[in-house]
């Protein structure tokens, strides 16, 4: 059997990383690089694994490259805190990779995210496709502050069982995170020289609420879908009023 490296970004995941690492054990390695938690985040990591690094914070695609650096298999399963393997897709990824020839880079699988406590099927979350299985020579993360992607050189194949995804458990959770992505997406854009654009700050937020509630069929996910549709529009909107505020900010000191 091959063996299998796991890499995990972790700040203050106290109420996640047990139950991560606890679905992942199997692994022949585990690596958590953790940005300076005020929890009990590495007390905890530390218990399934020796390989916990902490560094400061310079974005989310740094810190996975970091990571890919410190694993010592070929190949390399990426997973959030607050994601878990099932028992299925453990067996799924020992048979895939039995039989994975020199032309496969990496494995993609269906994320299926449970928000607010209701397990999303709609919304254009599910089955929402995410490349985490890779050889690590064939892989690299982007440098982007969030959203960073992956770049895989090479043959992609598909796995059917799912990662589970429990995002945002309450809507303090989402708010608090929505603010911090919504502001590094626009230092983000101001880096990129990107320019605000008043009809992306009135017409992508509606479009995003259209798109998901009726053409991806949210309303399909009851008052969790709706609330969901409504919150990624305002996640939007928020985004790009910071650009403006940011743009606006830089004008005045020039």
């Amino acid at each position: 059997m091959c063996k299998v490296s796991v890499i995990v970004i972790t700040r203050n995941e106290e109420h996640n990383i047990r139950e991560c690492l606890e679905s992942i054990k199997w692994a022949d390695e585990i690596v958590v690089v953790d940005s300076k938690s005020e929890d009990k985040t590495v007390e905890i990591a530390k218990k399934f694994t020796e390989k916990v690094f902490i560094k400061d914070w310079e974005g989310y695609g740094q810190a996975r490259n970091f990571a890919l650096l410190q694993c010592r298999n070929d190949w390399v399963l990426w997973l959030d805190a607050d994601e878990r393997v099932t028992p299925e897709l453990k067996r799924e990824i020992e048979k895939a990779l039995q039989s994975a020839g020199n032309e496969i880079a990496g494995f993609s699988m269906p994320r299926r995210a449970c928000f607010l406590g209701t397990w999303i099927k709609h919304c254009g979350w599910y089955p929402a496709r995410v490349v985490r299985l890779f050889r690590k020579e064939k892989a690299k993360f982007s440098e982007d502050k969030v959203h960073e992607k992956i770049i895989i050189d090479g043959k992609i194949l598909r796995l059917k069982s799912d990662i589970l995804h429990y995002t945002d458990p309450n809507l303090e959770h989402y708010l608090k995170k929505l603010n911090t992505y919504t502001s590094l997406s626009a230092e983000e854009y101001i880096a990129q020289q990107k320019d605000f654009s008043i009809f992306k700050l009135v017409f992508n937020p509606l479009w995003i609420f259209v798109r998901m509630y009726i053409i991806k069929l949210g309303f399909l996910d009851g008052v969790a879908g709706f609330v969901l549709c409504v919150l990624s529009a305002y996640h939007v909107f928020i985004k790009y009023a910071k650009l403006w505020e940011l743009s606006r900010q830089l004008k005045i000191k020039s």
